[in-house]
């Protein structure tokens, strides 16, 4: 849920509080309350990246970048989301050519806790990729070294490979 559509759910929420609480029906009026803290608590370690990640996907990038622009303390946000958060953060600095800041939020990304290998692999793909255009070779071969020792797709076994190859190159 957006920040304006929570703000116009929790006035909502006020408004029926105020009615319950004038027709004397408390029990309602606390109910409503638990669900407003919900959204408020929601909105601290959730935010708006799980619609941002859908937007991702999508390839709409200008929605992804306004929905991770409400995010304002991203710190708050559960680790579960954090990850995400920065992945497509960083996704939009490279998309920008912002290396500096792409690495900042993959750095960031690459620290979190991540439920499957393949996916902080494609964070350390993204790390590797970025140092390698940066010249930094001898950080792309340690980046290197860790994802072969993870668990990835094959089509992430291919984007390696290349980069292993772009690396030798230039060593």
């Amino acid at each position: 849920m957006t920040f304006k559509a929570r703000i116009i759910v929790i006035i909502i929420g006020l408004l029926f509080i105020a009615y319950a609480i004038y027709a004397t029906h408390y029990n309602i009026a606390v109910l409503i309350s638990g669900g407003i803290v919900y959204l408020i608590w929601s909105h601290l370690r959730e935010g708006s990246v799980f619609m941002a990640t859908q937007a991702f996907h999508k390839n709409d990038f200008v929605k992804t970048e306004a929905l991770l622009a409400e995010i304002k303390n991203p710190d708050r946000l559960r680790k579960g989301r954090r990850n995400f958060y920065e992945f497509m953060k960083g996704n939009l600095a490279l998309k920008a050519e912002d290396l500096e800041a792409a690495e900042y939020h993959f750095q960031i990304a690459s620290r979190l806790p991540w439920k499957r290998t393949y996916e902080k692999g494609m964070v350390l793909i993204n790390l590797a990729n970025i140092n390698l255009r940066k010249g930094e070779y001898e950080r792309v071969k340690t980046y290197v070294e860790v994802i072969r020792g993870m668990s990835i797709t094959e089509r992430q076994n291919s984007i390696v490979t290349k980069i292993e190859n772009e690396l030798a190159k230039h060593i």
